[in-house]
């Protein structure tokens, strides 16, 4: 049976894909009945596009692919704690669940800086799963930043 943490490689994978496109590197997929029915990774750049975040690549995917804009009973699984835009369409999506995989303290809707998921007067709530192999999302996250650091500073090797 696979795991949250198999799926969160998955998601490693296609944020590994959005980096090298030189995207943030952010991957989620979209998981029904143990089967993946949407991937994304972040768009925005290459897109022209602001909500063309993984989360949002995802859920389109799947809602194509199922032929309904509801996704109950799936999971998104997510590098990176949803932003508000995010967490939203995942709410308006009715999505059961969320996994993600490390904290985003500048924009995070999971308590980093609100917390969407818990707020009571909202018609839809799905249950969260925070922190899975959060060490290798922070790291592939943080990463990317650093090489843009050094790459503005002129200090980028190969």
């Amino acid at each position: 049976m696979i795991q949250d943490e198999d799926y969160m490689r998955i998601a490693l994978d296609l944020a590994r894909l959005g980096r090298d496109a030189g995207e943030v590197p952010v991957g989620a997929l979209v998981v029904c009945d143990g089967e993946i029915v949407g991937r994304g990774f972040n768009q925005p750049i290459s897109s022209h596009d602001p909500t063309a975040h993984a989360e949002v690549m995802a859920l389109r995917e799947a809602a194509a692919r199922l032929g309904n804009y509801r996704l109950a009973g799936c999971t998104l699984v997510v590098t990176m704690e949803p932003c508000v835009m995010c967490a939203g369409a995942m709410l308006h999506a009715r999505v059961a669940r969320l996994v993600y995989g490390a904290r985003e303290y500048k924009t995070g809707a999971h308590g980093s800086i609100v917390d969407i998921f818990a707020e009571p007067r909202l018609n839809h709530h799905c249950v969260v799963t925070g922190g899975v192999l959060a060490d290798e999302c922070a790291a592939l996250i943080s990463g990317f930043f650093e090489a843009r650091r050094q790459a503005a500073k002129g200090g980028a090797h190969e």
